[in-house]
């Protein structure tokens, strides 16, 4: 067992040393936001009683990879499936870069080949923090958390 700071672990993940899964990834961007645990825990007593939104993310396979559609993503639906009893399933022919290139906003957790990255251009809820938009292929930050 290794401790890693957010952006080792991003690191790590970026060369295949470890694995993330996309929320995991997705978490830690969000505390790459942050250069010290003092910083933290100030963000995170300040906003302890502002609530949290449910998510479910969504899938959506297009033809050279897929994403994680969030809420708030202009392609998020409207009703998700919360409870998978719908089966939903998006799917597209398009390739990720022309789903990209043809949207304008985001909140997702993009896949292609090996390579992760979060897209975020909305405004987080409750006073939350959006996650630093890091592609793990390029990845470039400062949290020393």
């Amino acid at each position: 067992l290794q401790w890693l700071s957010p952006p080792e672990a991003i690191e790590h993940f970026k060369s295949q040393e470890i694995w993330l899964a996309p929320p995991q990834f997705y978490e830690l961007c969000r505390l790459c936001n942050f250069s010290s645990l003092q910083e933290l825990h100030k963000f995170s007593s300040e906003r302890a009683l502002e609530g949290c939104e449910r998510w479910m993310p969504v899938i959506l396979s297009a033809s050279d990879g897929y994403m994680q559609l969030l809420p708030g993503d202009e392609l998020y639906p409207e009703d998700p499936d919360y409870t998978g009893e719908k089966k939903i399933t998006l799917s597209t022919d398009k390739k990720v870069e022309d789903l990209m290139k043809g949207g304008s906003i985001f909140h997702r957790i993009v896949r292609k080949n090996n390579d992760l990255a979060v897209y975020v251009n909305i405004q987080a809820k409750y006073k939350h923090i959006n996650p630093v938009m890091i592609n793990s292929s390029n990845s470039d930050f400062s949290s020393r958390l």
